[in-house]
């Protein structure tokens, strides 16, 4: 497992949700895996899960005792990226605010370089 400075950001709103959800599940342990896969209407999506886990070469950042982990291929894509929570009309999700995406679609669940 590598830990390096602010290889990307949590922003407030998905820290206190990832909070809520790990309170509701009742396991400490748990973190917010993101990962990125191929598909999607852009060429890449994102995706989240919780994992008690971590690999020796993910990454992990931690913010008010939130950790956000990353594997080592997903995180060459996601440099500088931002990790948000938002609730909204058309429902509630996690987002990936990522500067290196070229294009993106219009849920903002995928993404092309």
């Amino acid at each position: 497992m590598s830990e390096f400075e602010d290889p990307l950001s949590f922003s407030n709103a998905a820290v206190d949700k990832v909070k809520v959800l790990i309170e509701e599940e009742e396991n400490d342990a748990l973190k917010l895996r993101l990962y990125i896969t191929g598909g999607g209407c852009a060429g890449f999506s994102y995706g989240f899960s919780f994992v008690e886990d971590i690999a020796e070469d993910d990454t992990v950042i931690t913010k008010s005792g939130v950790s956000l982990v990353v594997d080592a291929m997903s995180l060459q894509y996601l440099a500088g990226s931002e990790v948000d929570y938002r609730e909204g009309l058309q429902g509630s999700q996690f987002l990936v605010n990522n500067p290196n995406a070229t294009t993106t679609c219009g849920c903002g669940s995928s993404f092309a370089l």
